[in-house]
């Protein structure tokens, strides 16, 4: 098996308190560069974005801009503030550990041998597939697209359970993967839970993925004490899986915390779409299941920050 990159993310609580601030007046896009002025300023920033230098600096009294030299990818704003949000609700899969392409993708290519059906997810197919959130999800529209396999029982019912049987097999294999650390944590994580937690801001992780695998993840990878302090909202635990913003809806409900004062950490555009329509911040870290879609993550807004995966925590 291919070994996980060990793709970063450039993240302070610094920055952290900069997703709290709302941006206004206007964007303008060129091939080059784009300018963002914002209210109310107060210190001078400097970070490495998207590949890029972004500047966010004081001009006279009242507006601060933000500029970025030439870049393929879309355009990326900061603001600050000194207010630290209430809650930091991190994704799982690409955000605390990269999974996807060689975790997820080839534990269910495994099951698929294993019941031999036939069926193999290689990379480029794995990432459009990605756009459903939800393992079971994701296998049932591409049966649906492509077709059943042979030993797929007929009947709808029996087709959900069918399903569910691979999706547990797939869950153990992967599991198995978590257990024997093949694949690590993405450095810089467990440094910035630590800084949100000493800080008092409530941790947690909302993903689509089983809940078991979550946990296995957080436990194995974070440790039990990080673990015992890290509140999991993982897989049917909402009826509807991101883009639905159910599952952050129901994470700062019961957190006990406003929507607007969450920061939410993401690495694609359905989880940043979830985020969004829950009423929260949210920064997406690129990561390998991201590409797909990284060129339209920026069109959400000025509040979402989009970071490169190859700078630093």
């Amino acid at each position: 098996m291919a070994s996980s990159s060990t793709t970063t993310i450039s993240l302070s609580l610094a920055t952290l308190s900069s997703t709290t601030a709302t941006a206004s007046s206007s964007i303008t896009q060129t091939k080059t560069s784009s300018i963002c002025s914002f209210r109310s300023h107060e210190r001078t920033l400097s970070s490495s974005l998207l590949g890029t230098r972004i500047r966010v600096y004081n001009k006279t009294t009242r507006t601060r801009v933000v500029e970025k030299s030439s870049t393929s990818n879309g355009t990326t704003c900061l603001a600050s503030s000194s207010v630290l949000p209430s809650a930091l609700l991190f994704d799982c899969d690409g955000v605390l550990v990269d999974t996807e392409k060689d975790g997820h993708r080839i534990s269910f290519n495994d099951t698929f041998n294993e019941r031999e059906l036939g069926v193999t997810w290689d990379v480029d197919l794995y990432g459009e597939l990605l756009k459903i959130g939800g393992g079971k999800e994701r296998m049932t529209a591409y049966f649906n697209k492509t077709r059943w396999p042979e030993k797929a029982p007929k009947s709808e019912v029996e087709r959900k359970e069918f399903i569910a049987s691979l999706h547990k097999r797939k869950t153990e294999l992967f599991m198995a993967l978590i257990e024997k650390k093949l694949l690590p944590l993405r450095p810089g994580v467990a440094k910035l839970i630590d800084q949100a937690l000493g800080k008092g801001v409530k941790v947690a992780v909302c993903s689509t993925s089983n809940e078991k695998a979550v946990s296995a993840i957080v436990s194995f990878l974070l440790g039990a004490e990080r673990a015992e302090k890290i509140k999991i909202f993982a897989g049917d635990v909402v009826p509807r899986k991101k883009p639905d913003p159910a599952i952050y809806t129901l994470a700062a409900n019961t957190l006990g915390v406003d929507p607007s004062s969450c920061v939410v950490v993401e690495d694609s555009a359905i989880g940043l779409a979830a985020a969004k329509a829950a009423g929260m911040k949210c920064i997406v870290t690129k990561s390998g299941k991201t590409y797909p879609t990284s060129c339209s993550l920026v069109n959400f807004g000025f509040e979402n920050i989009v970071l490169s995966s190859s700078a630093h925590l």
